[in-house]
């Protein structure tokens, strides 16, 4: 009699929340990425690229930006992170890991509680990039509400943005409700003490991030029962592009 063996699981087609760059089917995670404030999920290419086939990346594509800009943006951080979760949750069939960065750091916590929740395990990994931790509130955060030329030169001076976009005025007014709704997401974001995770966090950081002091990054450390660590790199809040493959290598080493 010849055995049988029980195929795994048909994974759901991605729709339109998470992309796929470089799907790797037996990677033994799944890291999902959460991108910052105006930013779309085309901006972890790079990562997925150079990850793969050791990582399955994910990146998370939010409404209102891209092939999704006819589509309301979410304002709410705690409503994103409700739906978020949702889409995630038929893709925890394998040990899972979050990366993200400014608004997605904050994100990629707030998902992970609610996939605890959720009944899953804590993440093998949560990786935080350009954010302050969830306890360490500023006070006194409106540049949501500041006029289009005060947002514009908010988007400069952090220089995270494509240069063809920001040369290019009606294109980027064309993004700014994107980018506005997704400062009021991340400044309007509160903390609810509870429990913290258990999984390893780490914070990675530019020396230079005028979002972000030493001491709110170490914050993080006060979110977790696991293992901290703590990376800095020369630059400002989009320190990743010229540190690309050690951004790309500490993900590596914290998900191995």
């Amino acid at each position: 009699m010849t055995p049988t063996t029980t195929a795994a699981p048909a994974l759901p087609a991605t729709g339109a929340w998470l992309r796929r760059f470089h799907p790797a089917d037996d990677a033994p995670v799944r890291l999902f990425c959460f991108p910052h404030a105006g930013g779309a999920a085309s901006y972890y290419f790079p990562m997925s690229r150079a990850l793969s086939p050791h990582a399955d990346v994910v990146p998370v594509q939010y409404p209102g930006r891209q092939d999704r800009r006819g589509e309301r943006c979410v304002e709410d951080l705690m409503e994103l992170a409700d739906l978020v979760t949702g889409e995630l949750l038929p893709w925890c069939d394998r040990p899972v890991a979050l990366f993200g960065h400014s608004l997605g750091a904050s994100l990629a916590f707030e998902v992970a509680l609610r996939l605890r929740e959720a009944g899953k395990p804590d993440p093998v990994a949560l990786l935080v990039s350009g954010r302050r931790a969830p306890s360490h509130h500023r006070e006194n955060q409106t540049v949501h509400l500041a006029p289009d030329e005060r947002l514009l030169a908010e988007i400069r001076a952090l220089s995270g943005t494509d240069p063809a976009v920001l040369a290019d005025d009606e294109l980027l007014r064309s993004v700014l409700p994107a980018i506005r709704g997704d400062y009021k997401a991340a400044e309007t974001y509160r903390y609810r003490p509870g429990p913290a995770l258990t999984c390893p966090i780490t914070v990675l950081t530019g020396d230079a991030d005028p979002a972000v002091t030493a001491e709110e990054a170490a914050g993080w450390a006060d979110h977790t029962e696991g293992p901290f660590a703590l990376h800095r790199f020369a630059g400002g809040h989009f320190y990743l592009g010229p540190h690309a493959a050690e951004v790309n290598d500490v993900v590596r080493r914290h998900l191995s």
